[in-house]
């Protein structure tokens, strides 16, 4: 027996038809004994919809008031969830944010988590009660709801993991694991079984999007092992105990799974690509001190983010090349 935290994303829970598939799933961990909680996203699209309303009502929103209108959107799907597990004859109840309780710090709309009282919970899954959590949300100091920013909800599921020292984290997506690159876009991308927390942050930070930068950062902190799969699985799928996924770890478990003979160590573990970054190349740059700073100085001063920098060999005649790249969107502002 184990205990486990699942996190299904916003395009699992998009309708009641995906909500009792995801159900299913959650029950029949729950039936080979685990102890389960589960972190659920608002519906694809509903957090969009519900910032909108926020814009429409005041330009010059509260942030405060903002976060209790997009924090809805987890509570009802929250909601939804338990009630189709109590459908299906499991015991189950919802967790909001504010009861748990999920301290956090910082402002609203951004917030980051502090510490989570998860004595409450923890007994209630030790009774056999399946526990469904909001993503994405907490409460400050003053008790009033915050929430941890886009991409919230893969912080939290990491944070419950750590607080209840979860055996792993089961991140269930619309992709079935972390590949070598996009299966869409290269045919011969191949699955990984594991990558290292190193490897995924890595890879996350350049535009892979399986999971949140933020969420990977804390699971490297508090050594909450990750697994990323697919839930959009058929009945007969392989059950998540067996490793189906991909499982993010530490160095010292990836040696021993190499040393096992259970993978093979790979020299690059996988490429992301980003489409919305643009190249400049600057020529004849005098290879000088302080040159290269005359030309990031008026970048910064107009706020464009610059990613990646390479200064090239040196000409002859003390000159060299200098290649950066910034965001597509600001590439007119750049080059002015």
């Amino acid at each position: 027996m184990a205990r486990i935290v699942m996190k299904f994303g916003g395009t699992s829970m998009a309708g009641t038809e995906r909500i009792r598939r995801v159900a299913n799933i959650v029950r029949k961990q729950a039936a080979r004994g685990h102890e389960v909680a589960v972190v659920v996203s608002a519906m694809a699209g509903e957090t969009d919809r519900l910032v909108n309303f926020c814009r429409e009502a005041n330009a010059l929103y509260d942030p405060a008031e903002y976060d209790v209108v997009v924090a809805s959107g987890e509570q009802v799907t929250s909601g939804l969830l338990a009630l189709t597990l109590q459908s299906l004859g499991c015991k189950a109840r919802s967790w909001l944010g504010w009861q748990l309780p999920i301290r956090t710090i910082e402002a609203h709309a951004k917030a980051r988590i502090e510490e989570i009282d998860a004595q409450a919970l923890v007994a209630s899954m030790q009774a056999g009660e399946i526990a469904v959590i909001p993503g994405f949300q907490g409460c400050g100091s003053d008790g009033r709801v915050t929430t941890l920013g886009r991409g919230g909800s893969d912080t939290s599921a990491v944070a419950v993991a750590a607080a209840i020292k979860a055996d792993r984290c089961d991140i269930y997506t619309d992709v079935d694991g972390v590949y070598t690159t996009d299966p869409r876009i290269v045919a011969k991308a191949r699955k990984q079984k594991a990558v290292t927390y190193e490897e995924m942050l890595e890879l996350a930070s350049v535009g892979a999007k399986v999971l949140q930068t933020r969420s990977v950062g804390l699971a490297m902190k508090e050594g909450v092992r990750v697994q990323v799969l697919s839930s959009f699985v058929g009945e007969d799928a392989v059950p998540a105990d067996e490793h189906p996924g991909t499982m993010i770890v530490s160095e010292e478990e990836m040696n021993e799974l190499v040393e096992k003979g259970d993978m093979e160590r790979q020299h690059v573990t996988g490429i992301a690509h980003d489409k919305n970054e643009a190249k400049v190349i600057l020529t004849r740059v005098p290879d000088k001190p302080g040159a290269v700073a005359h030309i990031f100085e008026p970048l910064a001063a107009a706020s464009i983010n610059v990613d990646m920098i390479i200064q090239n060999v040196g000409r002859d005649k003390g000159e060299t090349d200098v290649t950066f790249t910034v965001p597509q969107a600001d590439l007119a502002r750049a080059q002015a």
